[in-house]
């Protein structure tokens, strides 16, 4: 009897080995309907990449195209004819019909947004470690007050904004530009989150071995939170570079004028019509930056917490 039910259930066994095909009609439908599904979520998943990519695509190629074309052929993917007239105006090359100071509008740019970044992951990380660790009189009010700001709509805050600038003369000046973006009450909340996920017995030992209170934070928790870190630098370089309303409060200057705003005044002030190469070309030329920075860092959202300290 032994003998007999032996070569029985390896049969069954190897029914579900891989690489042996089954004659077993319920095997194969359920592989069938495995395949169906995935193939089902692959074609979910690209159309909504066509969705996505597609507007994209769509500005590439109007930036080729001539006024007229882009005027009676706005959904065409082909130019007709092919013309490179809005890119040599937004470079100042062909002396076309408007100046772009684009130059002076990246430069701009680019001072906000390192000043902006710097400052704004230095104080996430310094106030979500004290809001996670130090005890201090009042901390789950100031936490409860940071949780408060961050349900109150950014447009409420526009006149309180202008009339301290205005109050502290800091209007059309660098700083006044920096200063109303340096505090991001969801990158604290996400440093806060952070660092009470990472074990206390870490910051024992640092103290154990003689670490200063800041130096735990900067030489052990720091590296700890490294993913966080990135994560919160991408947000924040997108943030401050595509910042509008408080640049537009912050000054009236042209010569502090950034990409925003520099394009949101040169659609309003074209004289001959609707420009759609000219200002799809600038605004492409807006958003590759963030789209680099992006694909550059992306493999650092999934790292691990403890990367790059030693255990």
């Amino acid at each position: 009897m032994t003998t007999d039910a032996q070569p029985s259930a390896l049969a069954a066994d190897d029914l579900d080995m891989p690489g042996v095909i089954s004659d077993d009609p319920i095997t194969d439908e359920g592989a069938g309907a495995r395949r169906a599904k995935r193939m089902l979520s692959y074609g979910v998943l690209g159309l909504f990449a066509v969705l996505y990519i597609g507007p994209f695509l769509l500005s590439l190629v109007t930036s080729f195209k001539t006024d007229a074309d882009a005027t009676n052929n706005s959904l065409s993917f082909i130019p007709n004819p092919f013309s490179l007239q809005s890119w040599k105006e937004i470079f100042g090359l062909g002396g076309g019909q408007v100046k772009v100071n684009f130059g002076r509008w990246t430069m701009n740019s680019l001072i906000v947004t390192t000043l902006v970044t710097i400052g704004r992951v230095g104080l996430a990380a310094m106030a979500g470690y004290a809001l996670a660790r130090l005890d201090f009189p009042g901390r789950k009010l100031v936490f409860g007050l940071i949780l408060a700001v961050m349900m109150v709509p950014g447009v409420v805050l526009m006149i309180p904004r202008f009339l301290v600038l205005k109050e502290l003369d800091l209007r059309n000046t660098y700083m006044g530009m920096v200063l109303p973006l340096l505090v991001d009450c969801a990158g604290i909340y996400l440093m806060k989150q952070n660092f009470e996920a990472i074990p206390k017995s870490v910051e024992e030992a640092a103290q154990i071995d003689g670490a200063s209170i800041f130096g735990t934070w900067r030489r052990i928790l720091l590296p700890m939170a490294k993913p966080s870190l990135i994560a919160l630098t991408i947000l924040s370089v997108q943030g401050s570079w595509n910042e509008f309303t408080t640049f537009l409060i912050a000054t009236d200057q042209k010569k502090f004028e950034t990409l925003t705003l520099g394009l949101a005044n040169f659609q309003g002030g074209l004289g001959s019509g609707k420009r759609y190469p000219l200002t799809l070309g600038a605004a492409l030329l807006v958003t590759l930056p963030i789209i680099i920075l992006f694909f550059v860092f992306q493999r650092y959202f999934n790292g691990d917490y403890t990367k790059g300290v030693d255990k």
